[in-house]
């Protein structure tokens, strides 16, 4: 047998936190080398972060990443071990995004990435240019150094394998595995038995099927081993990166880290048998035919071996793939991305304006997630973890504080607020307590009508006009105008909360302010702009109403708020108009549209490119138990509430990532917000197509 034992990992990088992703780096390699691996993968751009985004553009960046690798190159750290690290790197003038092989203090290969990420939420050519070269190598010239350290005055940069005297390795780089033509089909081909993607991939539920699918694909038909790196944690921005490094041989994956953890290193290993990659190989003939007349991938000699000749080990055993549910992801995803600002934004807690309703129970209910995982976390002994919440709750280092009780941290960490008006109900109220009572926040019930009188009074007394409610036979500007007062009144009292309520309690700091929209209101613009949705972090913004309905069922069961049974079975309302005998404010009525076809309309708008013909077009077949005119009806009026309320997503709220039909303006959804509402031209193609339709 000829066995090797290679490692990847998940590192919690930070943007331009060198010094942090320096130490967590170096830790993962000496992990990787106690476990007897020959071999570590790290994930993209792991020196400087991969969220740098416009910091890339800035000479510093880089001349921080090169610092960094000599602090990993200087002493005997890459001792018999190669070592795989991700950074950008400059050459000719033009910034590459890239790959090092460095191995006993030297530098092998500089593997800039050939496939840039430019849709969705990437803008990789933003920053970086793509290698036109493929299976070319040039000469890169040091910075000075790297120089004086390794004695190298270059080194090959471009696409190219590394051949030790065992076997040959190569690199791709997270899009590449994604593209229709990866890299790794050209290499297999040309009998490169290892194969390695160090990547930077957020979370979206649902993704991780994906992904592994495309890592068993990547090895299945042709053979070999593949290693996948990934970013775990919050790296600044909106995203998650979920990690789950993995290790697949001959499309079997044989080892997988977590998805969701708070550890910041986790070194993934497992010990391959060379010979299993090429009886497979072999024995496929038109893979050898192929590989016959396959183009050469320029080799970078190694004097190294990576397998060894100890059969103590035994290599390493097909494992089932650990699937999370769409309601384990929701619960765990977002907690971890809160986790991480919590510890890293330098504030004291989070608070939450709750209404009982079922978007911010889902909010509560995600942040009674967080503090139940650093219970267990603190309870496993995760020093890190120790270390950060004694800071963030005001213990000194040295305290003997742990944070081991869920409940008794959130009192710490978390505070909520009923905001009640005379349109709210003791049902709502009642389950806003209960909510956090078992999740442990420090909560507060106020009744904030003499501010919102205040304000009515002063309008009234400025323009000599009383405006009323619908239901009272006001006018619809004057029905929203009276919502909304109340609404924004709530977002004016958060703030002032987040900011007092710790000196309140006798200690320092301030609190992060939650939002709690959720994707399909978003999109619909069914918020009011700088009501309490605009906060400071969304947990639920990239979520839809349907996942959350599902997530609040589960979370009832296996996290122990029985409370959200009430809350889900409640219709969603938002208790902003007089309830009378005849009239209950529900939100589905005020949209004109249920949750359910709101998330329709979003993905055909976002996943499916489609417009208001094309949309009408998939819609009238598939809601074919509906008459073609109220199809149209149906599809006009979304079209005319999306565009007539887009405005408000250019201040919506940082909002976790987690659906890929997110309407988010600021990053992720870059279409304008003025629109001709009118859609006069589409509008008459869908009556027209209706007119054909009845006439058949």
């Amino acid at each position: 047998m000829k066995l090797t034992t290679l490692a990847t990992c998940n590192l919690t990088q930070w943007a331009l936190d060198f010094e942090g992703n320096l130490g967590r780096i170096i830790e993962s390699i000496q992990i990787a080398k106690e476990s007897g691996a020959r071999y570590r993968l790290g994930p993209e751009l792991e020196i400087p972060g991969y969220g740098c985004e416009d910091h890339f553009l800035e000479g510093d960046t880089f001349l921080h990443s090169w610092e960094c690798l000599a602090e990993i190159l200087r002493d005997d750290l890459t001792t018999d071990i190669l070592c795989d690290i991700g950074m950008p790197v400059m050459h000719k003038n033009v910034r590459y995004n890239c790959r090092i092989f460095a191995l006993n203090g030297k530098i092998l290969l500089i593997r800039p990435k050939l496939i840039l990420a430019a849709d969705g939420n990437y803008r990789e050519t933003r920053w970086f240019a793509a290698w036109q070269h493929p299976r070319q190598v040039e000469e890169y010239h040091l910075p000075r150094m790297l120089r004086e350290m390794t004695g190298q005055e270059t080194v090959p940069f471009g696409d190219a394998a590394i051949a030790t005297r065992d076997t040959a390795l190569a690199a791709e780089t997270c899009e590449e595995l994604f593209a229709p033509s990866s890299p790794h089909i050209y290499l297999g081909l040309n009998g490169i038995e290892i194969i390695a993607n160090g990547s930077g991939s957020h979370h979206e539920l649902r993704k991780l099927n994906t992904r592994v699918d495309l890592i068993r694909s990547a090895t299945s038909k042709s053979g070999g081993i593949y290693l996948y790196a990934n970013q775990q944690g919050c790296d600044g921005g909106r995203l998650y990166f979920d990690g789950c490094a993995m290790i697949a041989v001959n499309g079997e994956i044989v080892a997988q880290g977590s998805q969701f953890s708070l550890n910041e290193v986790e070194v993934v290993t497992a010990t391959m048998n060379l010979e299993d990659v090429r009886s497979k190989r072999g024995a496929v003939i038109s893979r050898m035919v192929q590989a016959s007349q396959s183009d050469s991938v320029p080799r970078i000699g190694a004097d190294f071996e990576l397998t060894v000749e100890d059969f103590a080990d035994s290599p390493s055993s097909p494992i089932d793939v650990a699937y999370h549910t769409p309601e384990e992801e929701i619960a765990y995803g977002p907690a971890c991305w809160l986790w991480d600002y919590l510890r890293r934004s330098g504030v004291t807690g989070y608070f939450l304006p709750i209404s009982g309703g079922a978007d911010s129970s889902s909010v509560a209910t995600i942040v009674g997630s967080m503090c139940q995982m650093v219970a267990q976390a603190a309870q496993a002994g995760n020093q890190q973890v120790i270390r950060d919440a004694r800071r963030i709750v005001g213990e000194s280092r040295d305290s003997a504080y742990l944070p081991t009780d869920p409940r008794e941290f959130a009192n710490r960490v978390f505070y909520t607020c009923y905001m009640a008006t005379q349109n709210s109900s003791k049902a709502t109220r009642d389950r806003a307590k209960q909510l956090t009572d078992q999740i442990g926040s420090y909560h507060l019930s106020v009744n904030i009508d003499s501010v919102v009188a205040a304000l009515y009074s002063l309008f009234v007394g400025i323009t000599g006009k009383t405006p009323q409610f619908k239901v009272e036979g006001g006018t619809a500007e004057e029905n929203n105008a009276l919502q909304n007062i109340q609404a924004r009144i709530r977002m004016t009292l958060a703030y002032l909360m987040a900011q007092l309520l710790p000196w309140v309690r006798g200690k320092q700091g301030a609190l992060l302010v939650l939002g709690s929209a959720n994707v399909d209101e978003s999109l619909r613009g069914y918020v009011t702009k700088y009501d309490c949705s605009s906060a400071d972090l969304n947990p639920i913004g990239g979520i839809s109403k349907t996942d959350l309905r599902r997530f609040l069922r589960w979370a009832a069961d296996h996290l122990g708020y029985d409370t959200l049974i009430e809350v889900v079975e409640a219709p969603p309302t938002a208790e902003l108009e007089p309830i009378t005998e005849t009239y209950t404010q529900e939100d589905e009525a005020d949209m004109g549209m249920t949750y359910d076809e709101l998330s329709r309309f979003g993905r055909l708008r976002k996943i499916d490119r489609c417009g208001p013909v094309s949309m009408f077009e998939k819609l009238v077949h598939e809601w074919n138990h509906l008459p073609p005119q109220e199809v149209a009806e149906k599809v006009k009026r979304f079209f005319y509430y999306y565009s007539v309320n887009r405005h408000k997503m250019t201040t919506l709220t940082p909002s976790y990532h987690a659906e890929s039909y997110s309407p988010d303006d600021n990053r992720f959804d870059l279409r304008q917000f003025l629109y001709n509402i009118r859609w006069g031209w589409q509008f008459r193609r869908i009556d027209r197509r209706v007119e054909e339709m009845n006439s058949k």
